[in-house]
């Protein structure tokens, strides 16, 4: 590899990140809404702090699935990124719960599970047929 391959590769990646950014600080913004309509139904204390405890387990599994499955370099992809990153903050999100003493009730679970699934697919979808709408009038 060539001295500039290295720099060229570290710029790349530094603009797929960038251009990940909005896709990611929607689905960040997603699951805070997902917390604090929670919060909101159960009637309890509108502050930031009770919502950042609500969400940092959603939020880390977040961030976790965003890494594990690439989402950076396709991040509107409904089924290569949005299905993985949906399961995981499911998953991960509730893992992270359990072990650290928060509820995990099988009604809390699938509650879960359709409104991240709405929130974090629906947006992917919305864009896949707006892209699908641009591609066919060009």
């Amino acid at each position: 590899m060539s001295a500039g391959a290295a720099p060229l590769a570290t710029r790349s990646a530094a603009r797929t990140a960038l251009r990940a950014l909005p896709a990611l600080l929607l689905d960040v913004a997603l699951v805070l809404l997902f917390a604090g309509l929670g919060r909101g139904s159960h009637a309890r204390e509108a502050t930031l702090l009770g919502l950042f405890e609500t969400a940092w387990p959603f939020l880390a599994a977040l961030a976790l699935s965003w890494i594990l499955c690439g989402a950076a370099r396709r991040p509107t992809a409904l089924l290569g990124t949005g299905l993985p990153v949906w399961l995981g903050t499911v998953a991960l999100g509730m893992l992270l719960r359990w072990l650290t003493g928060g509820g995990v009730a099988l009604a809390f679970v699938i509650v879960t599970l359709l409104t991240l699934g709405a929130l974090l697919l629906g947006w992917r979808l919305i864009a896949v047929l707006i892209m699908r709408v641009r591609r066919r009038a060009a």
